[in-house]
């Protein structure tokens, strides 16, 4: 199937796919930044009652942490299946586990009636969670880059990031009405655990609207092909994993490398300033949930235009640009904050999504070009997710330690700025791949396998 025609056969159901993905992930987010929005609210109070407050905060980030761990793992076994028997099916899969043990989290009871079972049973949760989230990405990402064509790949493939903002607006916002109209003591009794029971009800929306979605027609020719050569004994094929080690892993560790900044000023600039801006800057928890709503709103608008520029320019100027910006922002960023003025504060989350958002648009169609079809799904995950056990994981919970210890933000900024180093070299030792065919990101991975196809031991092989 030549490129026109693959564009014009995907192109028919995009709109679809996009919704689908879109909707899909914002749930997904949902779910998994309820739980870093409460850690910081709620949950040390709730299952670390016998902490001082900012230990308590400690505690409850580190079980927000360890749901990283389990991210690479959920990259790795998706990323296998999802390569061998299509992305569909394990987007549903991933969608049931997260919901699940959201709506868990909901029912589950506090310290304060069965006590260290409470927090112990509460990681558990956060492990699914994060194992969950691990496979959700790169599918979802994935079924709308291999949907459409090259030109407006940049665009399309933004909708489904954009879930990020959307699901962290509808989590914050939330939790906003509720601290909005119920007393501080109603809100720790019962109120938080509406927004994780809500869940059941969205899962069931994204459930309906993602099996409707057909598989990547892209991942239907690649494993076409693949039982071809199967059938005709041509080639042995490698599981996805170890091909994505052996042919891609220059690819993997930029992939890597440009999650630094991009992950760790998210959760430092959404999730780590409500610590700061509760406990440290003195704002109502109110007051600190409306500004990061209003700049997640912001952020979901701002994603697809800098996916459409990256169209335009090439992925790497609009990423390098939110890099250095990034980098830059984060010493403004506190001393904003810090004047205690809650337009001083929105500006400076909103300002910190802006340059995010131009790391956070492009990522999913440069990530996508940089794997051949057959290890996609594991390249891209295991790239992004590996990541986020050294940026995402660690980020409030480092953010609040350096607060603990030296009273000011200046090391944070530090921090921050550090991971926007280390993401500017990784993105100039990558390649641009605006306008790559994704049919043809083949050929180290073909050589590999016509190679072992063509010499046992040494000898050509016979038919």
């Amino acid at each position: 199937m030549n490129a026109s025609a693959r564009g014009s056969t995907a192109t028919s159901s995009l709109p679809r796919v996009v919704a689908a993905s879109l909707i899909g992930t914002t749930i997904e987010w949902y779910d998994y930044f309820l739980y870093g929005t409460a850690a910081a609210l709620v949950f040390g109070k709730v299952f670390f009652p016998n902490s001082d407050p900012l230990t308590g905060t400690l505690l409850s980030f580190l079980t927000y942490a360890i749901g990283f761990a389990a991210r690479p793992v959920g990259a790795l076994v998706f990323g296998h299946f999802g390569d061998r028997v299509g992305r569909k099916k394990l987007l549903v899969v991933s969608l049931l586990l997260m919901g699940g043990s959201t709506t868990l989290i909901g029912v589950l009871p506090t310290y304060s009636s069965i006590g260290v079972a409470a927090p112990v049973l509460l990681t558990v949760l956060r492990l699914v969670q994060g194992f969950a989230l691990g496979g959700e990405w790169g599918g979802a990402v994935l079924l709308v880059s291999e949907h459409g064509d090259q030109r407006r790949r940049g665009f399309w493939a933004s909708w489904p990031q954009g879930g990020a903002p959307a699901g962290n607006l509808l989590a914050a916002g939330v939790l906003s009405l509720l601290t909005a109209v119920l007393s501080e003591q109603q809100f720790l009794s019962w109120g938080w655990r509406v927004p994780f029971l809500l869940s059941a009800l969205l899962v069931g929306v994204g459930m309906w609207i993602r099996l409707a979605v057909d598989e990547s027609p892209l991942f239907k020719q690649a494993l076409a092909a693949a039982e071809q050569r199967k059938a005709a004994r041509t080639a042995a094929e490698q599981p996805p994993l170890v091909a994505v080690l052996r042919h891609h892993w220059r690819e993997v560790l930029v992939a890597m490398g440009a999650r630094m900044a991009e992950n760790i000023s998210y959760y430092v600039m959404t999730t780590f300033v409500l610590t700061y801006a509760v406990t440290h800057a003195h704002f109502s928890k109110q007051t600190a949930l409306n500004a990061v709503l209003i700049a997640s709103a912001i952020q979901f608008a701002l994603i697809p235009l800098f996916g459409a520029l990256s169209d335009r320019v090439g992925r790497k100027p609009v990423y390098l640009v939110g890099a250095v910006g990034v980098g830059v922002w984060a010493f403004v960023f506190f001393g904003m904050v810090d004047t205690r003025s809650f337009g001083s504060l929105l500006v400076a989350v909103t300002i910190g999504l802006v340059f995010h958002s131009a790391m956070y648009a492009p990522q999913a169609a440069f990530f996508s070009e940089l794997f051949s079809t057959r290890m996609r799904y594991s390249g891209a995950s295991i790239g992004a997710q590996f990541a986020s056990v050294a940026a995402g994981a660690p980020a409030p919970l480092i953010a609040t330690a350096l607060l603990k210890d030296y009273g000011s933000a200046t090391p944070i900024s530090v921090y921050v700025a550090i991971a926007a180093a280390i993401t500017v070299l990784a993105v100039l030792c990558g390649r641009e791949t605006r306008g790559q065919d994704l049919a043809e990101v083949e050929p180290e991975a073909a050589a590999g396998a016509e190679t072992e196809a063509t010499t046992v031991a040494g000898k050509p092989a016979t038919a």
